[in-house]
């Protein structure tokens, strides 16, 4: 198990080669952040690239996934207002309009008018929209956990508090 780690810790990405260019050239920058950054954006594009090729396989993009899951966690009746939605997806209320649009052709959600407020709708899931992400979430958990599979535990737990450590530094505390 150490030669592993050890093998790890000596093993190159292309962020390392990045960093070399940048020492060699502006060596009084400082390329620590650099490093960080580019690691997060390249990591970023490689799980986006993971979660759209499995949300594929179900018929959706990730967009229209991460409705249809916003409104399942949402518990019944699993249906919720666009600022419900806008919240959870941060997004503009367009982007919403379209990704709704696209369920809705796809039998996936209805809209329906709000009891309290004649101006406001409600989306609700239909039974094959929950019936399709109940079934695409047990395999979307296994393809997070495979993703996440080169850190063991404990570098998760970690790695999930410096993440949200970040995240509400720059503000990300609104509550759902």
């Amino acid at each position: 198990m150490q030669e592993q780690e050890q093998e790890q810790e000596h093993e190159r990405d292309t962020v390392d080669d990045i960093v070399d260019q940048w020492s060699r050239t502006r060596p009084e920058l400082n390329s620590q952040p650099i490093a960080l950054i580019g690691r997060l954006r390249r990591l970023n594009v490689r799980v986006d690239t993971a979660l759209r090729e499995y949300f594929a396989e179900h018929g959706l993009d990730s967009s229209e996934f991460d409705v249809l899951a916003t409104l399942r966690r949402s518990g019944e009746p699993y249906e919720l207002n666009a600022r419900a939605l806008l919240k959870s997806a941060m997004v503009t209320s367009g982007a919403i309009t379209n990704r709704v649009d696209r369920l809705s052709a796809k039998g996936l959600v209805e809209r329906n008018p709000c009891p309290n407020d004649r101006r406001a709708v409600l989306v609700r899931l239909t039974p094959a929209g929950k019936d399709l992400i109940d079934a695409a979430m047990p395999g979307h958990v296994r393809n997070e956990e495979r993703i996440l599979a080169a850190l063991d535990p404990e570098e998760r737990v970690q790695l999930d508090a410096l993440l949200k450590k970040l995240l509400v530094a720059h503000g990300d505390t609104e509550r759902l």
